[in-house]
């Protein structure tokens, strides 16, 4: 008996691959990731060894996992879940549609969008100046989604005197970080997760743990400005660039760009 392959055969691939890219991308950038791909890898090898290869010893231990795994990855991917459904529920879900349609465009295009480094440098210097602490993120390819979340969701241009009213210190949300991507200030007061690591030297504080752990996660570049000190570092892949001197942060912020 010979294998029929149907147009329905191929809208089912179709949207299985869709479901798989969109899964991949809502959790890249976030500690859910690996184990995403683990759980895929997982999956395909159980498809080979129970359909392919009709191994059926190791088949049924795979199978016992796997009806096991169904409520580990409910425990596992909570958080992921319950973002899943609260944006299909959102009255503005059709803007991540767009935004998602937006991106393949670029991709496509090849365009890029240029980070406008001057006036978020002459912020950052005139907040030292005062000993402003600050804690400010620049997206790079990883989406920031759920952190930007987190914080006072706003579409502005970068602006000098924008991040300046937002980090003073009677602003309510000077504590938290702001995020930039696309060119764009998207967030405001945006809640970060902090470094487990202890190799953290021990005067550094909650912003630069922040900084380091948002960059263990993702692709992107934080700039710290310490309310003690008025040092500014610069947080990457982990690792901190500490007391950057003001008049080089422009150049710097575009060396970690091009890295």
């Amino acid at each position: 008996m010979g294998i029929t392959f149907q147009i329905k055969d191929a809208i089912d691939i179709i949207l299985v691959a869709i479901l798989m890219y969109l899964l991949y991308t809502w959790t890249r950038g976030t500690g859910a990731k690996n184990i995403f791909i683990g759980l895929i890898t997982f999956v395909v090898t159980w498809f080979f060894v129970t359909r392919i290869f009709k191994m059926d010893l190791l088949g049924a231990i795979f199978d016992g996992i796997f009806n096991v795994g169904a409520f580990a990855i409910i425990v596992i991917f909570q958080n992921e879940i319950r973002q899943f459904f609260s944006r299909i529920g959102s009255r503005n879900s059709w803007k991540y549609f767009i935004r998602f349609l937006e991106r393949v465009r670029l991709k496509k295009k090849g365009a890029s969008v240029q980070l406008s480094i001057t006036p978020l440098a002459d912020a950052c210097r005139n907040m030292v100046k005062d000993k402003v602490g600050a804690l400010i993120v620049i997206a790079r390819k990883n989406s920031l989604q759920e952190y930007i979340d987190t914080g006072e969701v706003i579409d502005a241009k970068i602006n000098t005197r924008l991040i300046e009213n937002i980090f003073f210190k009677n602003s309510p949300l000077h504590d938290g970080a702001v995020i930039i991507a696309n060119n764009k200030i998207v967030s405001a007061g945006a809640i970060l997760p902090l470094s487990r690591s202890h190799e953290i030297p021990k005067p550094l504080g909650l912003r630069h743990r922040a900084a380091i752990g948002l960059s263990e996660r993702t692709d992107a570049i934080v700039i710290v400005l310490s309310e003690e000190t008025g040092n500014i570092s610069l947080v990457s892949g982990g690792i901190i660039t500490q007391r950057i001197p003001p008049q080089s942060l422009d150049k710097e912020i575009e060396d970690k760009l091009m890295w």
